[in-house]
């Protein structure tokens, strides 16, 4: 087995945008919008040596060394292969809690699958490395020291995997670890997805597909299995079970999603547990999973875009908790706001889809109010509805423009009563000036809100106008698209070459 498998492979997966549901996706049966993106986190998992280690206490363990070129980090791991318990024993380094668990409950998906420890190929370790494309750090700071304008243009001089930076404003007298500069696509979720998937693949768990055949893969038991084991392990690292919205995009891709109930992977929670790891990994994986997701992508000619305010980030977990304090104080009023808010979040997916039909049914037409309302300010694109089949179009687009506004008005009176701002009065500006501009259908803050990003959703060809406007506003446009990929190997792409390169260089430098 060791001798089929003994390779190197790497697989990718996506960062996330969440367009609706911020809040109420952490409650069953309410839906959310989430993009994928084409940004994407990789893991490369090679062995670290050529033959079995014979010196590891009679297969009792093996090595696993994990490199983060980005952050200049090596970090050393013992993972017993009896219990599969993992520890860091670089004294350099604090350890990495989401590949951690990763590869702890990667490992006992294996043996659950093949009902053996696999411990010939496990015992020539696992040498693991991540990476992570730019647009999930903040590189402002960079730009800003090179005397450069904050256009897209100078993001996308930044060479791949340029090292990270920090935040070291509000570290106290060195009592608190700086924490990286992010953007909010879910790097945790997509890192997480990414080691998941390339050690499964690796072990011979599942058989993924390259992103070239991934459209036309049609079984998903596979992705499955990556599901519940990122999901499990994600949600273990970060000590609570949020609504997996993230890892599941960061799996399957865009789409419209409802969260899975959360004792599905209770059994996995708690250091003590009552049943070797991997039985617990098992019942997980042959447990009935509830969540839901069903395709969703952006109308065709439709563009998102991503704007990194550089106001300083916001604490989701501080704002959700602020927002159940409201909801149980004040239960008449918050349900009257969240039943109003499903209805916006679903009367803009309606539109969505809408014009996505429109789109396959009266291509010709569709195109050509894309292309005029690219050019408009979305108060005179109702001069574009002057035969019946165009007036369809320009009706979805002013039905999605006026849902959205309605999702940020219940969103802000929300934040306001929870006292927590989930659109500032500065993002509020930001996003009523882009909503001016022409071309643009929708703005808003994305998931939870607060001060991270922004994203505009636009036709055509208007983004440059957009960045150029953002740019004046001291808004940095990100490189980042949907784009609706999820998980994939890399083996047979041509960003392996260059993401194996780029590794071998940061490496030896």
């Amino acid at each position: 087995m060791s001798g089929e498998r003994t390779m190197v492979v790497a697989a990718s997966a996506p960062g996330k945008v969440l367009m609706t549901g911020g809040y109420l996706i952490l409650e069953r049966p309410n839906s959310g919008l989430v993009l994928s993106t084409n940004a994407r986190f990789y893991a490369i998992v090679k062995p670290l040596f050529e033959e079995p280690k014979s010196d590891s206490c009679a297969g009792a363990w093996t090595d696993v060394k994990l490199t983060s070129p980005q952050l200049s980090r090596e970090g050393m791991y013992k993972l017993d292969l009896e219990n599969l318990t993992i520890q860091c024993v670089s004294s350099s380094e604090t350890g990495n809690p989401f590949v951690e668990y990763a590869v702890q409950y990667s490992v006992a998906a294996a043996q659950a699958a093949f009902d053996k420890n696999m411990k010939d190929l496990l015992l020539q370790g696992l040498g693991i490395t991540i990476l992570g494309c730019n647009d999930f750090y903040s590189y402002r700071n960079q730009i800003e020291e090179l005397g450069l304008p904050l256009t897209t243009e100078s993001l996308a001089n930044f060479p791949p995997f340029t090292s990270i930076t920090f935040n070291v404003e509000n570290v106290n007298g060195g009592n608190c670890k700086p924490e990286v500069a992010k953007t909010g696509l879910g790097s945790s979720a997509a890192m997480t997805t990414a080691v998941v998937a390339s050690v499964l693949h690796y072990l011979g768990v599942v058989k993924l597909s390259s992103s070239k055949d991934y459209q036309a893969r049609k079984d998903t038991a596979d992705l499955d299995v990556v599901h519940k084991i990122a999901q499990t392990a994600h949600c273990v690292a970060q000590g609570k079970i949020g609504s997996g919205f993230d890892v599941c995009s960061a799996v399957y891709g865009s789409q419209r999603y409802v969260r899975f109930s959360p004792e599905l992977i209770s059994s996995a929670q708690g250091a003590e547990r009552a049943v070797p790891l991997p039985e617990v990994i098992a019942g997980i994986l042959k447990g009935k999973w509830d969540h839901e997701k069903t395709e969703f992508s952006l109308p065709p000619l439709v563009t998102l875009l991503l704007g990194e305010p550089g106001t300083g980030g916001s604490s989701t977990p501080s704002m959700v908790g602020a927002v159940k304090k409201w909801q149980k104080s004040d239960p008449h009023k918050s349900l009257d706001t969240w039943r109003r808010l499903l209805d916006a979040n679903s009367a803009l997916e309606g539109q969505l889809n809408l014009l996505t039909k429109l789109s396959k049914e009266q291509w010709d037409a569709y195109k050509c109010v894309k292309n005029n309302c690219s050019m408009l300010t979305s108060d005179k694109w109702i001069e574009q509805a002057f035969e019946p089949n165009k007036e369809a179009v320009v009706n979805a687009l002013l039905g999605a423009k006026d849902a959205m506004l309605l999702i940020r008005s219940l969103m802000r009176k929300m934040g306001e009563a929870a006292g927590v701002p989930i659109e500032p009065e500065s993002q509020t500006r930001l996003l009523d000036a882009t909503m001016k501009l022409e071309g643009v259908m929708l703005a808003g803050v994305p998931g939870a809100g607060g001060f991270d990003a922004i994203f505009a959703v636009i036709l055509g060809d208007s983004s440059k106008n957009v960045t150029q406007v953002w740019s004046s506003l001291n808004v940095l446009a990100l490189l980042v698209r949907e784009y609706p990929c999820g998980v994939c190997v890399e083996s047979v792409d041509p960003r392996t070459n260059a993401v194996t390169s780029t590794v071998s260089s940061v490496h030896s430098q």
